[in-house]
């Protein structure tokens, strides 16, 4: 393995791209209706105190219209839903087209096709540099059963736990 010290923004996403990660989108009832945007940064932060967490970009136009209204969902996709995950990356556009959705206990949108949610209430923000930490603390949560999550891997997606032959693929 050789080690390389070019620090670009194109460097860093092609290394840190070789981490697995699931997706999200992140809803929130705001005054103009329902708002949210895709997320991979998500994770869960602390069991006591509930937090959980997840890093928006500075460039966001949705972000500031889910932290003017204090409280957000987190729907975690499940495979076969890439098609979610970019509806909601996408500006300029009615995201909520198309997908169903319920109220949580907070009054946000679970998309009904979430593999599962977590209802929170904006607790905290720091700076991140070209992104924001945002701090949830959890006040309701829900999961569904027998479903695989959608997660993102070098610049692709993949169906539930991917192979390690389709791992390998992707790498070649």
């Amino acid at each position: 393995m050789t080690e390389h010290f070019d620090l670009t923004p194109q460097r860093l996403r092609h290394v840190l791209g070789h981490f697995a990660s699931g997706l999200t989108v992140i809803t929130a009832a705001t005054h103009n209706g329902p708002a949210g945007f895709t997320c991979q940064s998500f994770s869960s932060l602390s069991l006591d105190p509930a937090l959980v967490t997840f890093n928006p970009a500075r460039s966001s136009s949705t972000w500031p219209l889910l932290r003017q209204a204090g409280r957000f969902t987190v729907n975690i996709l499940p495979a076969g839903h890439q098609h979610l995950a970019g509806q909601f990356s996408r500006s300029g556009t009615d995201k909520f087209a198309g997908v169903d959705y319920c109220s949580s206990p907070l009054g946000n949108p679970v998309l009904d096709q979430a593999l599962a949610w977590v209802d929170c209430e904006l607790h905290e923000e720091y700076d991140g540099g070209d992104h924001t930490i945002v701090v949830g603390a959890v006040r309701a949560l829900g999961a569904r059963e027998g479903a695989e999550p959608l997660l993102f891997f070098k610049g692709g997606y993949f169906d539930g736990v991917p192979s390690p032959a389709k791992l390998l693929e992707s790498i070649a």
